[in-house]
């Protein structure tokens, strides 16, 4: 069934969308029978996927709170943003400078609906209808360049969203268009999908391929490669439950730091890197 919003935007709830399998993962309810199908692969068959979801949740509201509260960058992009859920960008950046503004970005016509009406009062951010894989789009959106001074330093947040991009379509290309059009002291948070050489990664890949046609896992040294031009701040490309454990802004925070990372949580990497001055 295809449902029309009040915005035009049309909603297939018979094929499963990546930003509403992530959400019921998440335990959200903005999702239908199909993204639960496809949800219920991912716990029966890979048992790790909702900690895999909620590594990758903690590190990008780390990531955020810690450019909030250890730079002067008051302007993130955040990439493929999914459907809104607890300490979005907006909330987390906002709690520690009121004056921080954020464009969100999707494709998916549900994050666009729900984005909005989150938003709607919040005269600092905006959700922008545009395909990652166009940066320029993005770039050059009137909401973008209503919202965001790309001569002063951006925050740019790839939150598992690169791995959805396969290798044809030149993810590191997109990641360099933004290094390039940004100036100095901005910076660059990415969360991936990481390589693991194990069964449980190769099942993981598979599924993704099979259900979404795109999915692409990448070894650390691959992901390092997609900041290439920038400088990877400690302590470097890592698990995602292991970059900064310190830095406490988040329900999704919730890891014991005494104990081993489960093989599903290694399956998430995570870095900050920046442009140089």
């Amino acid at each position: 069934m295809v449902a029309m919003t009040h915005e035009g935007l049309s909603i297939d709830s018979t094929k499963p969308s990546i930003a509403r399998v992530y959400d019921y993962l998440l335990g959200g309810k903005d999702n239908y029978a199909v993204d639960r199908e496809i949800g219920d692969v991912f716990k029966r068959d890979l048992p790790g996927s909702v900690a895999i979801a909620f590594a990758n949740r903690a590190a990008l509201t780390r990531a955020v709170a810690e450019i909030a509260t250890t730079t002067g960058v008051r302007q993130f992009i955040d990439l493929g943003s999914g459907l809104p859920t607890a300490d979005n960008v907006h909330q987390v950046a906002q709690r520690h400078a009121p004056e921080s503004r954020v464009v969100y970005v999707d494709i998916d016509p549900q994050v666009l609906v729900h984005g909005r009406a989150l938003l709607e009062e919040d005269d600092r951010t905006r959700v922008v209808a545009a395909d990652v894989r166009n940066p320029e789009d993005v770039r050059t959106h009137p909401d973008t360049r209503q919202l965001i001074d790309f001569d002063r330093p951006v925050a740019v947040m790839f939150s598992a969203i690169l791995h959805h991009v396969n290798d044809e379509e030149d993810p590191a290309g997109i990641v360099r268009y933004w290094r390039d059009h940004v100036p100095p002291g901005s910076y660059f948070f990415v969360s991936h999908f990481r390589s693991g050489n194990n069964p449980e990664t190769a099942e993981a890949e598979r599924v993704l391929q099979q259900t979404f046609g795109r999915g692409r896992w990448r070894s650390d040294e691959e992901i390092e490669a997609l900041l290439d031009g920038l400088e990877i701040l400690d302590p470097g490309i890592v698990p995602a439950s292991l970059w900064r454990p310190d830095v406490v802004d988040s329900r999704w925070n919730d890891r014991d730091d005494e104990r081993e990372l489960t093989v599903w949580e290694r399956l998430i990497a995570a870095g900050l890197a920046r442009k140089a001055q």
